[in-house]
Order: structure tokens, then sequence, then C-alpha cells
């Protein structure tokens, strides 16, 4: 067992010194720049967004500056902007009810907008550190990472907390295993991921990487039974949602804060604040190919996959003579 953990350590450390050089950008025949959208104004970090496909509208929680600009894919420009909020972090689209959760880090409060005039409809307050959101359209229920160790599940209908699941420590990405019935979360304070059972909202295992640091984004490959986790060693860890037994890790992207699968083409999507996006290839064996690493922008590390739209959108802050900008991405191969 020891000699397996040297080895594998040494795998990561490897990879990693290869893939932190500079190398030339390949595989852009997967990826084509359909357009740039500018957000004027916004300054500060951005944080995650969210997508209503059927009217091509993408949400944006612009952390650092306090609000939460609509943008319209097909008309290129923001549409609205909702300020007075307290660091967003976290947003999700709720198409049953046309309503917004915008879940804020500063004061720990989930604000619900209308989505057709933008009014408030509802607060609740979790205390502090309010940050990503998931949303399950058939169940209806929302589920908002928070403080210093939680998540709480949300009915959408009337805004009330049905439970909380403790946590402990500060959860960052988390997934939904919807065929186990089970919520697979990131803790980069502990080195860990926490499986907690859906229902009851325990934890019923925790998978322990003391030899990987910050692990942030997470996706989950459903019919493999496979959650990705990106650390920013930087590397990606695949592992079996099942057993929790590590199978590969591969060097990516530095400063990733989001990571996506597609499943119409067996893909994961990373996009880092080092400046590339990634593409990493399944290949029948069930490892990993990078198949494309391709510039975008310096700090652009949050971004959102649309898989009805085949869009890859990448949010880049304003930094020196570039402003604030979503980079709207198509997936042509």
């Amino acid at each position: 067992m020891k000699r397996s953990k040297l080895f594998f350590v040494a795998l990561v450390c490897g990879r990693c010194l290869v893939g932190c050089q500079a190398q030339p950008p390949f595989g852009s025949e997967y990826l084509k720049l359909e357009k740039v959208i500018p957000l004027a104004g916004v300054k500060g970090r951005i944080d995650h967004l969210d997508c209503n496909a059927k009217d091509k509208i993408i949400y944006v929680a612009a952390l650092g500056n306090n609000s939460l600009e609509i943008v319209g894919l097909d008309q290129g420009k923001v549409l609205h902007s909702i300020h007075g909020l307290d660091e967003p972090q976290g947003v999700a689209y709720v198409p049953q009810y046309q309503e917004i959760l915008v879940a804020n880090g500063g004061n720990g409060k989930c604000n619900f907008f209308n989505a057709l005039n933008f009014q408030p409809a509802g607060t609740i307050d979790l205390g502090s550190d309010a940050d990503d959101v998931r949303y399950d359209s058939v169940t209806q229920k929302l589920y908002v990472g928070y403080g210093s160790g939680g998540i709480a599940v949300i009915d959408a209908a009337s805004h009330q907390v049905l439970g909380k699941a403790l946590l402990p420590v500060h959860p960052e990405s988390f997934q939904l295993l919807k065929s186990a019935n089970k919520i697979f979360v990131n803790l980069p304070d502990a080195n860990m991921i926490a499986v907690v059972d859906a229902d009851k909202l325990k934890i019923i295992d925790k998978w322990k990487r003391d030899h990987l640091l910050d692990n942030y984004p997470m996706t989950l490959d459903q019919s493999a039974h496979h959650v990705i986790i990106g650390y920013r060693s930087p590397a990606v860890l695949e592992i079996n949602s099942e057993t929790g037994k590590s199978l590969h890790t591969y060097a990516m992207v530095g400063d990733a804060d989001d990571l996506y699968y597609d499943e119409s083409r067996k893909r994961a999507y990373i996009g880092g604040g080092e400046g590339r996006l990634d593409i990493f290839q399944e290949e029948p064996n069930g490892s990993y190919k990078e198949i494309a690493s391709i510039e975008s922008r310096r700090g652009a590390r949050t971004s959102l996959f649309v898989p009805s739209l085949q869009l890859w959108i990448v949010a880049a802050r304003a930094q020196g003579r570039n402003e604030a900008s979503l980079l709207v991405y198509s997936v042509v191969k």
C-alpha cells in the first residue's frame, strides 16, 4: 500500500511539472469562439453561472461587483443587472417557477428573484457564506452549500428549508448522483470528498486524499459511475463513485473552479484561471486522453457548459485593458 501511494504521488507531481510548462495550444478544431459578450462596468471576481437554455439567457454571479448579470446570448449583451447583492457566489435558474436563486457569500442569504421582471421573490438566511448551488428539476429541490460546513435543501415552490446536511468544513463543488441517491461533496479544507445520503442528509463515507490539495471543481459521469475531481495541484483525479477507488490522474490547467462532463461526446471540460481550456476524451477502457488545450484569458476560471446548446461559456474578469466578458464557445467536433 505504501509503495502504491508513493507511485501515485510521483505520477501527479511528474505530470504537473510537464503540464505547468509553457506549451503551444492544440486541439482548436474542437471549439469555435462564437462571440465575446462584454459585461460593461463589472469589476472584480466573477463566480458561478447558470442558464435558461430555452430563452438562451445566462445568469452571472459577479461576486466582486455585488451584482447578478442577466445576459442574452442571441442579443450578445447584458439585458439587466441586479445590484445590491453581497458577494454573490452561486446561482440557479428554476424553470418551473421562472425564478432565480442567488447565494450570497457575504451575508449568507439566498435571494429569490422573478426571472421575468427581476423583482425580489423571497429570501432565506443560511447564516454565512452561501456558495455553490444545484437544482434537481425532478424533485424541484435546490441544494446550497454554506457556512463552516453544510448543505441546505430548499423546496423550490415554497422556499422552505427541508433539511440540512452537516459537514466538517465548508463545501465547494458538489454533485447529485440520482441513481444512487447520493451527494458527493468536495471538502478542500479537509483534503476530502464526503459522500452524503441524499434522503437522510448524513455522511455515509469519506474519501481522504492527503497527497492532493485544493479539490474545488467536480463533475459526474453518471453512466460510468465516475466522480471526476479537479485539484489545484494541478491534477484531475477520477474516482469510482461506488468504491472511492482512485483510477487515473492527469495534469490539467491550473486554478480551475468549474468542471463539466459532456455525456453525448464522453468528454470532460475544464477551464482555469491559468488561461486555458482543457478537453479530455474518454477512451473505451475508461481512461481519458487530453485532446485540446486552448488559450482563453488569464483569470477566467469559472464557466458553464450548456449541453442542449452545445455551448461552453467562459467568464473572464476585467483585467488591464480587457473589460469583463463572457467568451462563448461552440463545441464543433
